[in-house]
């Protein structure tokens, strides 16, 4: 048995505010071919299946809602009931996966199950496959899930020796004995505060230091709190999804960056400023400053902990500058926007929540992200996760793993979500939308690939002087 943190027990409580949301992450995995069939995908994930125990475990309540919900191990356990199998129709192109994986990651995760599945997709053109790999965010953040790719699947086209199962699964536990343990910890909980306050006080200056600090951003992040421009990227959403992905190279990207200055990110988020102009300029609507507000995820991990399986986040909110018409321009405001978060550590904010939440009392927990879902939102438009993936080339089933793609959920008013995840060089921006109010995914897709290009063009005409 083992509780959910804080941070997890989040993503749970707020599927179940929202009904027109599911709090599953995901991405897709294509491959050379021939397509495996279904038993050597079956052997392939069995073999691995000893090192990912939390593949076997599911999510119990605990009664009255005395503490978070803890993972099990599940003594019903069916890995055919989690690899699922299906196949495009023809011609097997982007349109048809895109609309494979709306459909897919609509449907909201069984809770009477282990919270994943996995696809494999048959009939892509050229001879290929995909692997949809489908996981509640509850267990894992992106970089713990993309973790998970280097368990699953090898490092060359000869298969590893299976790993050996030794795990005894035990009897479920009662409900009265979760409930009992969630008492013991709900208890426990106030003391374990009075300790670390009494260790904050026996360092001073440190804590001080911190404070200031973590004043300095709130600060910051109550002048991003205020209501964004309106526009047609918030409002209400339904159950369904849009998906679509845009492309670049990551090469192209960090030419960019070294000519700019700035990170890879900035060069990302530009473009994808650039999109979301796109985007409005086509409904009609002039881009405005503070219209486009993003949550962008800040991964609190430390060197080695990819493979622990939880979510370790917090987050900064940006305005992304899209009523800035030159490219050039749109980099320069972003660039700026994100070392100003950077240096009040807009991230602290939710560091120090984070570390609350370790002593505040479940019930009281959970019913502080329950009443926030139900409150009007419009401080936030979109979301934008960012995550860094293997430059080595991965081999599923023997077969060269091509590209991955990534899938961010929408929740609340958010009408959309960029997703940018690199493999082998490659920039893959998975591009989430709900379905009613979102018929032009398209456009945002290929506004974030044209923002690529004019920054890219911006960069050969600096360099070639047409630019001051």
């Amino acid at each position: 048995m083992q509780r959910l943190k804080p941070m997890d027990a989040q993503f749970v409580d707020a599927e179940d505010e929202d009904r027109r949301a599911s709090f599953a992450i995901a991405s897709i995995a294509t491959f050379e071919g021939p397509a495996p069939s279904y038993d050597e995908f079956y052997a392939a994930v069995e073999d691995r299946l000893p090192l990912v125990p939390i593949y076997r475990r599911k999510l119990r309540p605990v009664p009255f809602r005395l503490g978070p919900p803890v993972w099990v191990d599940d003594p019903n356990f069916n890995l055919r009931y989690h690899l699922r199998q299906t196949a495009l129709p023809a011609p097997g192109g982007d349109e048809q996966l895109s609309n494979l994986i709306a459909r897919v990651m609509a449907q909201r995760l069984d809770r009477d199950f282990p919270l994943w599945e996995y696809w494999l997709v048959e009939g892509l053109s050229a001879g290929r496959w995909a692997l949809i790999s489908k996981v509640h965010h509850c267990m894992v953040d992106g970089i713990s899930g993309t973790d998970l790719y280097r368990v699953i699947f090898d490092l060359t086209p000869e298969r590893r020796t299976p790993a050996v199962e030794t795990m005894d699964v035990p009897a479920e536990p009662t409900g009265l004995a979760l409930a009992a343990s969630a008492a013991v910890d709900m208890v426990a909980r106030p003391a374990k505060g009075a300790l670390a306050l009494a260790g904050a006080l026996a360092r001073p200056r440190r804590t001080v230091g911190q404070a200031a600090e973590t004043a300095r951003a709130v600060a910051k992040l109550a002048t991003s709190a205020w209501p964004a421009t309106g526009s047609s990227l918030s409002g209400p959403i339904g159950r369904q999804r849009r998906y679509t992905w845009a492309r670049a190279s990551l090469d192209e990207v960090k030419a960019i960056k070294r000519e700019l200055g700035g990170t890879v990110n900035d060069v990302v988020l530009a473009a994808i400023s650039s999109g979301f102009r796109t985007l409005l300029q086509s409904r009609g609507e002039h881009p405005e400053p503070r219209m486009v507000r993003s949550l962008i995820p800040v991964s609190l991990r430390a060197p080695g902990e990819a493979n622990l399986y939880d979510n370790r986040l917090s987050v900064v909110l940006a305005n992304l500058p899209v009523h800035l018409g030159d490219p050039l321009d749109r980099f320069a405001a972003i660039r700026a926007e994100m070392a100003e978060l950077k240096a009040v550590r807009e991230a602290s904010v939710g560091e120090v929540l984070i570390a609350l939440g370790q002593f505040t009392p479940f019930p009281l927990a959970s019913l502080s992200v329950r009443l926030a879902y139900r409150l009007p939102q419009r401080e936030i438009v979109t979301v934008t996760t960012n995550v860094p993936g293997p430059q080595q080339p991965l081999y599923g089933i023997g077969r060269r793993l091509v590209e991955i793609i990534p899938y961010v959920p929408i929740a609340t008013s958010l009408r959309t979500g960029v997703s940018i995840f690199t493999y082998c060089g490659q920039m893959t921006f998975g591009v989430t939308g709900d379905y009613t109010t979102t018929a032009d995914i398209e456009v945002l897709g290929r506004g974030i690939e044209q923002g690529i290009r004019e920054l890219a063009e911006a960069v050969l005409r600096r360099g070639a002087g047409d630019t001051p």
